[in-house]
């Protein structure tokens, strides 16, 4: 059975393992490679350094939310063309255009907001907050993460390409590809050649390049609708509507949730290193479990956007519920244990009893925060993938926008506790926002199909 046959046809529980499984392991691969490649500066013993890559984060995952700009927004609409390309065969070519347009477009912007970022490199350093001994190597790992900003984004958009057909496992091998280059790179510049901050960045791009490669290579040799050639680029509004409509909620959610990241860091600053260093701890636990609900989010898209495409609402409606369920298990599976064991689990982490105590508290709240999390991510890739524009957007903007008077507030009002509790707040409001928004959008994205209708009427009279 290949990749269509599985958006397609194949039983959900076994499109959802296809699809989804994959994405884990390679959000986890992921995980385990940033930790690692942490490990490589650490290395040095130069404490300037480690800070220079944690300044250079947020940088990452800027030029990252770009190419997803192009990438979401063009494989939701590859997935829902794809479903409806049986019935309507001129959406072959329009397959090909939104193809086109993604892969030069994320080229296109990626040069210039590399080229632009690189001209302003000195306050982008310095708005980071990379001071002292820091600036100057974090000054070198960002340019040269800049230098690199149009293979990032090419490399994000081409891996969403992949998945838009659902050649999941295509796509896991992709990155876990680009990972273990990655770190061959990472021996060569850091241990070897000894280039620091330099290295790192140099590997993170060179990486990347490896990944294009490989995307590029599946795409011409599997893909029997897309198109990387050049003659297929167009700037019609109709394309640019249907990828920006959906990709610029992936830019907004990644910038608000690195506001609302400094603004944590910010206020829990005030409460001293304990409180900062326990919501770094409790981050690394729940990380795993975020990252598999993401997992299942990520890779259910291109199922959604099939079925929906093909007007096949039996299909969407099951693919709906039991990713849900997915997330449900994944999230209670891990918490649970977690929970009755947080005192040994952050004990792992620091042998500091106090800090163990402020930890538990933490844990607790992000992992109440990660099962609704789980779902909000749910319901955002459904809007995505069947194109509902402005509830993707209003998704997008409304954690940032009610993450920062929420933390306000609540640090007023209770001060530390209400900190802690923030975000699990924010998230809870999230997720009721999220169902709220959903049963309005219910008959759009439900809407049966003439055979159903039809059934349902004839029930109705009989």
């Amino acid at each position: 059975m290949n990749d269509h046959d599985v958006l397609a046809k194949a039983p959900l529980w076994r499109a959802l393992a296809h699809l989804c499984i994959p994405m884990m392991a390679a959000l986890s691969v992921n995980t385990i490679y940033s930790i690692v490649n942490a490990g490589f500066i650490g290395s040095l013993h130069s404490t300037a350094l480690l800070a220079a890559i944690t300044y250079g984060i947020p940088v990452l995952a800027l030029v990252m939310a770009i190419g997803g700009v192009f990438g979401v927004g063009a494989g939701t609409a590859i997935s829902r063309r794809l479903g409806g390309l049986q019935e309507h065969p001129e959406y072959a070519d329009d397959i090909k255009r939104t193809s086109a347009f993604a892969v030069y477009g994320s080229l296109i912007v990626g040069a210039v907001v590399g080229g632009v970022c690189l001209l302003l490199l000195g306050p982008i350093t310095a708005g980071l907050g990379a001071v002292g001994a820091a600036a100057a190597p974090t000054a070198i790992y960002v340019g040269v993460q800049l230098a690199f900003t149009p293979v990032l984004t090419l490399a994000f958009t081409l891996e969403q390409l992949v998945r838009a057909e659902g050649a999941a496992k295509a796509s896991m091998t992709g990155l876990i590809v680009s990972t273990v280059a990655n770190l061959v790179f990472d021996v060569l510049f850091i241990l070897v050649l000894g280039w620091g901050v330099a290295g790192a960045a140099l590997a993170i791009g060179l990486a990347n390049l490896v990944s294009v490669a490989y995307f590029v290579r599946h795409l011409i040799r599997h893909s029997i609708v897309q198109s990387l050639a050049p003659r297929w680029f167009t700037m019609r509004p109709a394309v640019m509507k249907e990828v920006f409509g959906v990709g610029v909620s992936e830019l907004l959610q990644s910038g608000f949730l690195l506001v609302s990241s400094l603004v944590l860091n910010h206020i829990a600053t005030f409460y001293g290193e304990d409180l900062l260093a326990g919501f770094g701890v409790a981050q690394r636990v729940v990380q795993f479990p975020e990252f598999l609900c993401m997992g299942v989010g990520m890779g259910v898209l291109p199922l959604l956007g099939f079925a929906y495409g093909r007007r096949d609402t039996a299909r969407l409606r099951g693919a709906i519920v039991r990713s849900a369920v997915a997330i449900a298990a994944l999230v209670i599976a891990f918490a649970l244990p977690v929970f009755l064991l947080r005192g040994d689990v952050l004990a792992v982490f620091t042998a500091d009893r106090s800090l163990q105590q402020l930890g538990a508290t933490v844990l607790t709240a992000m992992l109440v925060s990660t099962l609704f999390n789980g779902f909000t991510g749910l319901f955002v890739a459904l809007f995505q993938a069947t194109g509902q524009t402005v509830p993707a957007i209003v998704m997008s903007v409304m954690q940032g926008v009610l993450f920062i008077p929420i933390v306000f507030g609540a640090n007023a009002l209770i001060g530390e506790t209400g900190v802690i509790w923030s975000m699990a707040l924010t998230e809870t409001v999230m997720f009721l926002a999220a169902i709220g928004i959903f049963a309005t959008r219910r008959r759009t994205i439900l809407a049966p199909t003439p055979v159903e209708a039809a059934a349902a009427g004839t029930a109705v009279m009989v």
